[in-house]
């Protein structure tokens, strides 16, 4: 009983982490690349870097956090704009692999030890002053809050603030997600992931529209990478291929092209690991798997069970089949 008291505690932790919030935004705007504009986006991971930095550099260098978010966002539509102007007319594969590629030259740059002054180098920044702005904006009083059988602080580093911040963002990003795909815009944009030469027969430019994706999905992703950097550490190897492929993970399990997919997604995709993790460590003994044993076949299992899914339920589990006709 004991341990599934513990387990619940931990599922409700890990649902509300700000890393599940920064995957939950990254995917929210992968979403608007794949799921609704049909760009294969591999490299998300690179605007979450950017994003990142840019906000983490900003501040480092003694800018508030306002200005250091416009910086960030503004880094983000650069990188976006330096991508896509010789990218976005490349359809499926192609494009895939120029983004994946894109993204690996952002975090082999942001690991150079030239770079080390500006971004850490491979080691990255890790410093409190990011992290202070933040807190100083805080209207919490001092102390420790419990809720839901979690305490935390108020404000500090592994805090409600954080998590306040971090899931308002959340709820804003689904909300502008909602409204634009309602718009005259975001019908466009599902023209242009059905059928291309029809939305640019009418007269409509998809090269205009599939660049203004590409930086509003980007945007979203530069605000995953503050959010993975209230822990008051950043580190080029932390957003790497991998994170780029745990979105689209995250991504497909909830649905693409849907607003609430990526919450759904982002919430099972972290607490199945859990599960699975803490399952097989309470009941497997340590002689016959070792904790990185464990590590690994949950990946293993996560891996075999979205491969499940990509064959019996392609749509994810809030989408529709009439949603995946990409002209890609």
């Amino acid at each position: 009983m004991e341990f599934w008291t513990g387990l619940l505690q931990a599922i409700l932790q890990t649902a509300l982490s700000p890393v599940t919030a920064a995957f939950v935004i990254a995917a929210i705007g992968l979403n608007i690349h794949f799921g609704f504009t049909g760009l294969m986006n591999i490299g998300q991971a690179g605007f979450m870097l950017v994003g990142g930095y840019g906000f983490v550099i900003s501040v480092m260098h003694g800018l508030g956090v306002f200005p250091a978010i416009i910086i960030s966002m503004l880094a983000s539509m650069l990188f976006a704009l330096l991508l896509g102007i010789p990218t976005v007319k490349l359809r499926g594969d192609y494009l895939a692999i120029v983004t994946i590629g894109a993204a690996e030259i952002v975090r082999m740059v942001a690991r150079l030890a030239n770079m080390t002054p500006l971004t850490g180098g491979p080691s990255g920044i890790q410093s409190p002053l990011f992290r202070e702005g933040l807190n100083a904006l805080s209207p919490l009083p001092e102390g420790r809050t419990t809720f839901l059988g979690m305490t935390y602080v108020n404000t500090g580093v592994d805090d409600w603030w954080s998590r306040i911040v971090a899931w308002s963002l959340v709820a804003l990003f689904l909300l502008i997600t909602w409204l634009i795909m309602r718009s005259p815009w975001g019908r466009v944009l599902r023209g242009i992931r059905e059928d291309e030469d029809a939305v640019r027969s009418l007269g409509k430019s998809p090269f205009s529209y599939k660049l203004q994706a590409l930086m509003i999905g980007g945007v979203m992703g530069g605000f995953g990478g503050i959010i993975m950097s209230l822990t008051a550490a950043i580190n080029p190897d932390g957003m790497g291929r991998a994170t780029t492929f745990n979105l689209w993970m995250i991504m497909l399990l909830g649905g693409a092209a849907t607003i609430l997919g990526p919450l759904l997604g982002s919430i099972l995709f972290f607490v199945v690991r859990l599960v699975i993790t803490s399952a097989m460590t309470e009941f497997v003994p340590s002689h016959i798997l070792s904790g990185q044993q464990t590590e690994i076949i949950a990946w293993v299992l996560i891996g075999l069970m979205l491969m499940l899914l990509v064959i019996f339920r392609p749509q994810g589990i809030l989408g529709n089949k009439k949603e995946l006709s990409f002209n890609v």
